[in-house]
């Protein structure tokens, strides 16, 4: 298959959302519209307001509730697509959502099955981590201390933050980006986020993107070790299994 376009992935998400609506919102994992609609969008670096238009471009052509946009003829570059994709089956359709929307690919399929744990729906998975550092790419040049910084994306690199903030003078800011699905909750630092919080204290950011089930909005922590937040300190123990063999000579 070609490679898609930001704009086909919004339309073929929202063609996904109408044809399959409250079925199609449980298959990815989420609890309403407007969940998904901010989770998917900003995992796009799009604008959720699109992808609703678009849901409501296929809503004419599919029993739901809506009527969608009704009065006018579908849009032809929509049609062409729904044509292409329209008679998929909701299990097809949703692999294909779930490969083009994360940054994985086809992996994020290859971890979900894997991975059986509650915590790695695929709706988890892209607010605690891509839409929520989506929303900060998006949005970071227009917040006191970065909007001179030059954003180098580490989350790739394992080394306790996720984003590296070069300044124009001194030394960088690091950025540790989390997602939250409620507007309260709590969240967890791994140990090493919590270590390098630890060692640039006031050059380290706490950046929490709260409420992707009705309203994005982000709330900051500078030093967040040092700030209002009291962290407490858990350890847990978990049973590894493991299988093993002979190989004979």
């Amino acid at each position: 298959m070609k490679k898609l376009t930001t704009r086909e992935k919004l339309i073929l998400t929202g063609l996904f959302l109408s044809k399959f609506d409250e079925r199609g919102l449980k298959v990815l994992g989420f609890g309403g519209f407007s969940e998904a609609f901010n989770t998917l969008a900003f995992s796009l670096k799009a604008s959720p307001a699109s992808l609703k238009n678009y849901r409501d471009e296929f809503d004419p052509f599919f029993p739901n509730p809506r009527k969608g946009w009704h009065k006018r003829p579908i849009r032809q570059y929509c049609k062409t697509l729904m044509d292409e994709f329209g008679d998929m089956s909701i299990d097809e359709f949703a692999a294909l959502i779930k490969t083009e929307i994360s940054v994985s690919g086809e992996l994020a399929l290859v971890e979900e099955r894997v991975d059986t744990s509650e915590s790695s729906t695929f709706a988890k998975r892209l607010v605690t981590g891509q839409a929520a550092e989506k929303y900060f790419e998006k949005v970071y040049s227009t917040i006191t201390p970065f909007q001179e910084c030059e954003l180098v994306n580490t989350t790739s690199l394992g080394c306790g933050f996720d984003y590296r903030m070069l300044t124009r003078k001194g030394p960088f800011l690091a950025v540790e980006v989390k997602g939250m699905t409620a507007a309260n909750g709590g969240i967890q630092l791994t140990s090493k986020e919590h270590k390098a919080a630890e060692l640039f204290e006031d050059r380290f950011f706490l950046f929490v993107v709260r409420n992707f089930a009705e309203k994005p909005f982000h709330t900051m922590f500078q030093n967040p070790l040092r700030s209002q937040l009291e962290f407490e300190r858990r350890e847990t123990v978990t049973v590894q299994v493991s299988w093993s063999t002979s190989i004979g000579r």
